[in-house]
């Protein structure tokens, strides 16, 4: 399985960016999928998920109401739309995939509960 993230950049405050993320070798269509980031010296946090029981989608109390995940089924990719960016935003972000969707709920928020990671792309926001 390979997972290819794709979208970062460096955006001004305030701005948005749209991340990919490209599944090949599974697909996402019975998977759980999440996007975490990392910020220099930090441990890896999650930012949100989409729980394959159930159909419901979760997010860090820090972007809720600002991302978005989504997913295409048919095109076997996951997207992160980012809005409202704020300097904190600042970090490596990595898709990630748990499939078959084995992970119990409260395992979702945690890295150590998925299986495949993309590479990680770059988001610099500037104040």
């Amino acid at each position: 399985v390979q997972l290819q993230a794709s979208g970062g950049g460096l955006v001004q405050a305030g701005g948005s960016l749209r991340l990919s993320c490209v599944s090949s070798g599974r697909t996402i269509s019975n998977a759980n999928l999440a996007w975490f980031r990392q910020a220099p010296g930090a441990e890896r946090e999650f930012v949100a998920f989409f729980r394959w029981n159930g159909g419901r989608t979760y997010y860090a109390d820090s972007v809720k109401g600002r991302f978005t995940l989504s997913r295409d089924n048919v095109r076997n990719s996951m997207y992160l739309q980012m809005s409202s960016l704020k300097p904190e935003d600042t970090a490596v972000y990595y898709c990630a995939l748990d499939v078959p969707p084995l992970t119990i709920l409260s395992g979702l928020y945690d890295a150590r509960g998925y299986d495949y990671w993309g590479q990680g792309t770059q988001v610099t926001v500037s104040s």
